[in-house]
């Protein structure tokens, strides 16, 4: 048991470590205790400025619940993968002559990639269910990266030829559709507005605030990107909404609806009680099965406090995280209109869907990176990769945009942008600047005194 202390002195009070039997069962190791002195706080009787309401991040180690799915079995995987390979590329019953064999080759190549990706990628700082499963996400945002990278090298007409060996249905082109036609406040304007995008809307602020886990970041998103719309409509007509379409139904119902729940999910995880007991050192088949449904949910969470007027660094990291997201929101509908895509075109909603996976350990490793520099000592991979994607969607859409948006952009658009830059130098000259300024001036003159 010496030897098994010595080893782990370096982990976390809640990690079981790599020999979570020996730790858990020992007759010296106290258990730790869940909520307030061992007695679970419900999250909706918890004060959030006690102190039991404060998780330690835990990331250091791997969760081993059952042990056969955190040994190394490299060899073992690489001698299966090839099997199947050999299997699938030289036997004619499964690969029958005739067939599409370049789109069986990608697939195969995309397949060994994510295999790669899985089992020698470096660990982010997410453990559940497993960090193999953040692994392949971080696989995933690599092949889309390398995607656009190639893309980024190619025309528009190029590109949209090339989609149609995805999908020979794409390669038309598509009417924009303009939601400002009728803007009169009655019911059937306001029944035909409720549609499937409605519930999309909700849903994706439901993923932001499971991401950002920040009320008035949210808020602040949510009505930037509604300005934004007012600001491009003059490019893309499907950003042309009525005033009840962007403020009321959008803004008031959808994105509020969805920042709710997705904020009440958020403090039911910030307080509720986390055992890291292992699946064999549970007792009962009603409580094993309950060790497995919990192994789908968060090992530890961490509430975000982004504090742009606390320092200088925090309020540059918000006004650039909300910059990103703002690309990250506009982009869909600049490639699904210049690659001709309709909006629930499974390759957009891949693509969503991907960044929200993509997003929530991003926004992870950036947080501690600004917060706790001494444990981040570089940025994560995850955030590094996805600023990386979002970046070249820009490069793209800017490259493709040539000669397909010919309208200039309105004056009144460029007063208004202009303003709110002003604002953005502005804040911070007042908040951080003129106090700095009026420290060093009173540091010198005692400086002169003292002399």
């Amino acid at each position: 048991m010496a030897s098994v202390h010595d080893n782990t002195t370096d982990l976390s009070p809640t990690s079981p470590g790599e020999d979570s039997d020996a730790i858990l069962s020992g007759g010296n190791e106290t258990e730790p205790q869940p909520g307030l002195d061992g007695v679970p706080v419900r999250w909706y009787d918890a004060d959030r400025t006690e102190p039991y309401t404060r998780i330690t991040p835990f990331q250091e180690k791997q969760d081993t619940s059952v042990e056969f799915f955190y040994q190394p079995l490299t060899l073992t995987a690489l001698a299966c993968g090839l099997v199947v390979l050999a299997y699938v590329a030289m036997t004619q019953d499964v690969l029958e002559e005739g067939r599409d064999k370049r789109r069986v080759g990608i697939y195969a190549a995309i397949a060994s990639f994510l295999a790669f990706s899985m089992f020698q990628f470096r660990d982010g700082p997410f453990i559940r269910p497993h960090p193999a499963f953040w692994r392949i996400v971080l696989g995933v945002n690599l092949l889309y990266e390398l995607a656009l990278v190639f893309l980024l090298f190619q025309d528009l007409p190029t590109a949209r030829h090339m989609m149609t060996y995805i999908d020979p249905n794409l390669g038309t082109p598509l009417p924009e559709k303009s939601y400002a036609e009728d803007c009169a406040l009655n019911s059937k304007n306001l029944w035909n507005a409720i549609d499937i995008f409605c519930l999309a809307h909700a849903l994706g602020w439901f993923g932001k605030a499971m991401i950002l886990r920040d009320y008035w970041f949210c808020w602040i998103l949510s009505v930037a990107f509604e300005l934004a719309e007012y600001s491009l409509q003059h490019q893309l007509a499907n950003f042309a909404e009525c005033w009840w379409d962007h403020w009321v139904l959008d803004v008031l119902i959808c994105n509020w609806l969805g920042t709710y729940l997705g904020m009440k999910v958020c403090q039911y995880f910030g307080v509720k009680p986390y055992e890291w007991r292992g699946f064999r050192q549970t007792k009962g088949l009603k409580s094993k099965a309950k060790r497995v449904i919990s192994q789908f949910s968060p090992h530890d969470f961490t509430e975000f406090k982004w504090g742009p007027a606390t320092s200088f660094l925090h309020y540059v990291t918000v006004v650039l995280l909300l910059a990103v997201f703002l690309a990250a929101e506009l982009n869909p509908f600049y490639l699904k209109s210049l690659l001709w895509m309709e909006p629930d075109h499974p390759i957009v909603i891949l693509r969503l869907a991907c960044v929200f996976l993509c997003g929530l350990p991003a926004v992870r490793e950036l947080y501690q990176y600004i917060n706790d520099p001494r444990r981040a000592v570089r940025m994560g991979q995850h955030v590094w990769l996805l600023l990386a994607t979002i970046i070249t969607e820009v490069l793209v859409i800017t490259k493709w945009s040539r000669g397909q948006f010919p309208e200039p952009l309105p004056s009144k658009v460029k007063w208004g942008w202009s303003f709110a830059a002003v604002l953005l130098i502005l804040y911070p000259t007042v908040q951080f600047g003129l106090p700095a300024a009026r420290r060093y001036l009173r540091k010198q003159a005692r400086k002169s005194k003292a002399a």
